[in-house]
């Protein structure tokens, strides 16, 4: 089963989003049976690199209303972020250009280390407040998810990945994609936003049924009692 989230760093509803999924993949025992890959997109994409404004000062600007109100705003998501567990550190967030994050998240896909990077990511804007537009800061988020920080600069101070994240941000107005989180399950259903969990486990447990998908068994007890492995046997 084939999983596509098209998501940006900075998008509040997309770590939600990403976290009702993780979620549905658990309560369906499918997380081994989904391969799941992030996609790029962005929000704003003339936001500065090297902006070190607050999201609070960002939203206030961007849609002409007074930072008490920005705050509101902020704050209504953040309340949101806490059913899936997660604290957003909404006074503090950075207003942060995404483009070379999702050009280090496809370094972490060849790296193998995709699943670190992006959650890494999130975290960084959402809960560390970090300004993740900052090539200093992807490195150093690189080099905690297991990169080589020589690498993941090599990358950033050049163009390389520039094609991929273009590609993913062009099939994404060629699917018709207006907003994230955006998922598309075997390239046959879509849900568009971060809907409740169980509407992202119907959506699994439909694709499973028809693709002939096996949830993982569930193991009960301790699963070293009184087994034999060859002619080693635990009491």
């Amino acid at each position: 089963m084939k999983i596509e989230i098209w998501s940006d760093y900075v998008c509040p509803f997309c770590y939600i989003g990403k976290r009702r999924m993780e979620e549905a993949l658990r309560s369906t025992q499918l997380e081994n049976q989904a391969e799941v890959e992030f996609k790029a997109y962005q929000l704003d994409p003339n936001t500065p690199e090297d902006s070190n404004q607050s999201m609070v000062a960002g939203l206030a600007k961007k849609y002409g209303v007074s930072l008490q109100e920005a705050e509101r705003m902020v704050d209504n998501v953040a309340e949101q972020a806490k059913t899936v567990g997660l604290l957003y550190n909404s006074k503090e967030m950075k207003v942060s250009n995404t483009f070379n994050a999702h050009r280090l998240a496809k370094l972490a896909e060849q790296e193998g280390k995709a699943a670190e990077v992006t959650e890494r990511l999130m975290q960084a804007h959402f809960i560390d407040a970090e300004a993740i537009g900052k090539k200093d800061v992807l490195v150093r988020i690189a080099e905690e998810a297991g990169i080589s920080s020589n690498r993941a600069r090599q990358a950033l101070d050049t163009d390389e990945f520039t094609d991929d994240v273009k590609r993913d941000i062009t099939e994404a107005g060629q699917l018709g994609i207006q907003g994230v989180p955006f998922f598309v399950i075997n390239r046959k259903y879509a849900i568009s936003g971060a809907q409740p969990a169980a509407v992202f486990e119907e959506a699994l447990r439909k694709v499973a049924q028809e693709e002939g998908v096996q949830p993982a068994f569930q193991v009960l007890g301790d699963d070293e009692d009184g087994v034999c492995k060859d002619d080693n046997c635990s009491i």
